[in-house]
């Protein structure tokens, strides 16, 4: 009887041992386990971080959507207009952007204020309207966008919702005394970044409904689009390289219309 209560206990510490040395086991992996996950998170971050940091403008777009930023010391600087100044602001994308590039005493000698920003769509413009249009206090605004939505630059839209948009800056400008200028899209026959999205089609028809909401908005239309446009419905090589942007030749075309629909704004 003895030995089998002594075989029963050495069983017994037995097991028990078994159990406290895997337990004391288990606690180490525990305690040593967010060290290894440490570790392996900061190999990660440094694998990582090159992609991260060498453009900082990455991380200016997510958390700056709009891109506020952009404009806001220029805004700053400008002030108030001077007395007697006609003062004209553009609001684009990069069509607007490489505007000033192409022909920048075109802005200068006229009191134009370029505040286009490359690859924005209508959605950006609208929250950016205030900073970079309203709050500059013009006599005008000459809206130009459209095709990077057409794009699909920040996602799907309807071309309900970018004349949606494009309202809504309209009814701003209006707000605040501001005249408007309504400018059709540039014509494009593909997106080269882009393709098989036929704005050869979508943007003839954006147009359409852009101009009917001027007429009946009484704002002025500016059709770019008619004077511009190939038989494909795209931009033709000398005025444009790219087939969306124009050159120094297509902005030429473009200064004559622009300063028509300012003066007619403007009476």
């Amino acid at each position: 009887m003895r030995t089998y209560k002594l075989a029963t206990f050495v069983i017994i510490i037995y097991l028990l041992s078994s159990f406290v040395k895997e337990n004391s086991n288990l606690d180490k992996r525990e305690i040593e386990y967010p060290k290894t996950q440490e570790k392996l998170d900061i190999e990660g971050i440094k694998s990582k971080n090159l992609k991260l940091h060498m453009d900082k403008s990455l991380d200016t777009t997510i958390q700056d959507w709009p891109n506020l930023e952009r404009f806001k010391k220029e805004n700053m600087k400008l002030g108030v207009p001077k007395k007697g100044e006609k003062r004209v602001v553009f609001m684009g994308n990069s069509i607007t952007q490489s505007w000033l590039d192409h022909s920048p005493e075109f802005f200068k000698k006229n009191s134009y204020i370029n505040r286009g920003i490359s690859g924005q769509t209508t959605p950006q413009m609208l929250l950016r309207f205030r900073a970079d249009v309203i709050e500059l206090d013009p006599n005008v605004v000459v809206i130009l966008a459209g095709t990077n939505d057409i794009a699909g630059n920040t996602g799907p839209i309807t071309l309900e919702q970018i004349l949606g948009n494009m309202i809504s800056m309209v009814e701003l400008a209006k707000a605040n005394n501001i005249k408007v200028v309504l400018s059709s899209v540039l014509p494009a026959h593909d997106y080269a970044w882009r393709p098989g999205l036929h704005p050869d089609r979508k943007i003839p028809e954006l147009n359409r409904m852009l101009k009917a909401y001027a007429n009946e908005a009484n704002i002025t239309y500016l059709d770019y689009f008619t004077a511009m446009a190939d038989d494909r419905n795209g931009l033709p090589k000398k005025l444009s390289q790219d087939g969306v942007h124009p050159t120094r030749e297509g902005y030429l075309l473009m200064e004559p219309l622009v300063r028509s629909a300012i003066e007619k704004a403007l009476q």
